[in-house]
């Protein structure tokens, strides 16, 4: 085992439950969504001749023919509603009218994006300017969503929530009542995309295609690094065919208004990487007609972009860690098929360098490596236990690594699904917790105290099924417990476990049986909290 653990004691619990026993191999229905957004290069300052000439340039770039199909128009096109409630586009900025705009998008083999708030007043009229001002899908959900899909044919909604917490409505609720809404129009495949600036929990995924997680980006490394280290520990939510919103991409965007930053070159590729590997949804946030050569070459990069769109639509986990230079890595094309995407980032302000080793990446013997920025073999780096990556201040490495694959046998806590999960304020939550402690710097906390509190490793997999012994490292600073289920079964308990404090760890066994393929390990609670899990190893009686 590679991974060095940050502690010499492990306590654990276990629980595998539902999987798959057949093929290993699938594909979803929707890949990320990629296109361009007027909202961070434009904000409200849109109009109908701007929309028209940003379709066009998309297309005069080639970006359409590589997957960027969608122009998705943001907040700012709309009036007041009408004496009868009735939602109005404003005649001033689009004299056309919405429809013959989308018109002019299909024209281009485009598609047409729109946007609106769950809530009452949309988030650019900060619920005081009128234009804005009641034009929320709040009281108007049907009506308004049959406007925007059956009469006007958009293809994608941006839906936003500023309106919604001015109306102090529920997310859940108020979400679920517009999916609902799209269900009901007669144009089909709507793509979704909840803007709710958190991850809004796992009810998200029964609803729209993607969600936002974090906070708005702007064009300086500092909130691209906010949003990386975010969505490092929520891979997990990336999975059958919807996706973790990393938020628009700011490569090839201005200075920020007031602000001297923006991104450089290293940067870019860093954000354009990490967004890649994490299937988050490619949205362009920069004027199509001023984006420079060195920008556009990194928009157009067809290795980032086919890790992107991979028809697995994984998320990345973080395999190895040293500081803040980290590893992550996903399958690509069939899950533990010969073929692995691997970027390696350095967040910190210094130079750094990581070994990374061939096991950590899940392979055994011999590896060859593919450079996704030169788009050429690196025999360098080919290896039988691993290679040194060194790298500048906030600058990125991009790999197709192909090999014999491994069983995995370490399943940190960090890449595993809380059913219970979510970000938003003030939400009673299981948490991803930062520490030293942890084996690689994170551990999950919260679980219990209710029965659909748990937590589950999904994809775990056994090469010929079998009986292993599962080792849980687990803290608790009085006694817990829990139950572990294998493919929803339940195979065992682990009771009175207690460690000194929540960070001193200790270590649980408990013998269960795999199935040849993929596994689900599901750790649920008996009575009360269960105690903090650090990671699940896996050895083969």
């Amino acid at each position: 085992m590679k991974r060095i653990l940050a502690s010499t004691a492990l306590c654990a619990v276990i629980l595998l439950a539902g999987c798959s026993q057949g093929s290993i191999k699938y594909s979803v229905d929707h890949t990320p969504t990629m296109g361009m957004s007027f909202w961070n290069a434009f904000q409200l300052n849109i109009n109908e001749d701007l929309v028209k000439d940003q379709a066009l340039a998309v297309t005069e770039l080639g970006l359409d023919s590589l997957g960027y199909k969608f122009i998705n128009i943001d907040d700012g096109f709309q009036m007041p509603r009408d004496e009868e409630g009735h939602f109005r586009c404003d005649p001033a900025l689009f004299p056309s009218g919405m429809r013959a705009v989308a018109d002019y998008i299909h024209s281009l083999g485009l598609k047409a994006g729109i946007y609106t708030d769950a809530g009452d007043n949309t988030c650019g009229s900060e619920n005081i300017y009128t234009y804005g001002l009641g034009t929320g899908l709040y009281g108007h959900e049907r009506s308004d969503c049959h406007l925007f899909f059956d009469e006007w044919d958009f293809d994608f909604i941006k839906i936003d929530f500023c309106g919604g917490q001015h109306a102090g409505l529920n997310e859940k609720e108020q979400y679920t009542k517009i999916a609902n809404a799209i269900k009901s129009c007669k144009k089909s495949d709507i793509i979704f995309n909840i803007c709710r600036w958190r991850y809004p929990g796992t009810w998200a995924e029964d609803l729209a295609t993607s969600w936002r997680t974090t906070y708005d980006i702007r064009p300086w490394f500092a909130r691209v690094k906010y949003i990386i280290e975010e969505n490092l520990w929520l891979q997990a939510y990336t999975r059958n065919g919807h996706y973790n919103d990393c938020d628009m991409l700011e490569i090839g965007a201005p200075k920020w208004p007031g602000s001297d930053a923006s991104l450089t070159h290293d940067e870019e590729l860093t954000h354009m990487a990490y967004w890649c590997i994490a299937s988050s949804p490619l949205i362009m946030g920069c004027d199509m007609r001023t984006l420079s050569e060195e920008s556009l070459e990194i928009l157009k990069n067809k290795d980032l972009i086919a890790m992107n769109q991979d028809p697995l639509g994984l998320g990345a986990p973080v395999v190895q860690r040293s500081g803040d230079v980290y590893v992550v890595a996903k399958d690509m094309e069939s899950i533990m098929g010969p073929k692995r995407a691997v970027v390696v980032m350095n967040l910190s302000d210094k130079p750094g360098s990581v070994d990374v080793y061939a096991e950590a990446l899940g392979f055994k013997g011999r590896i060859k490596v593919y450079d996704c920025f030169t788009h050429e073999d690196r025999p360098d780096l080919a290896c039988e236990t691993s290679f040194n990556v060194p790298l500048r201040p906030h600058s990125s490495a991009a790999f197709f690594v192909t090999g014999k694959r491994i069983e995995k046998q370490i399943y940190d806590a960090s890449e595993s699904y809380l059913h219970n999960f979510s970000t938003i304020e003030g939400a009673i939550s299981p948490r991803y917790m930062p520490s030293p402690s942890a084996s690689l710097g994170t551990y999950v906390s919260g679980l219990g105290g209710s029965t659909d509190n748990w937590l589950q490793w999904n994809n775990v997999y056994s090469g010929k099924g079998g009986k292993y012994v599962a080792t849980f490292r687990y803290s608790c600073a009085y006694p817990t417990s829990f139950k572990v289920l294998v493919n929803g079964k339940e195979v065992g308990e682990l009771t009175d476990l207690v460690t000194q404090n929540d960070h001193n760890w200790n270590e649980a066994n408990l013998e269960i049986k795999l199935n040849k393929g993929l596994n689900e390990v599901r750790l649920c609670p008996i009575d009360g909290i269960m105690p903090n899990i650090d990671l699940m190893y896996l050895h083969k009686k």
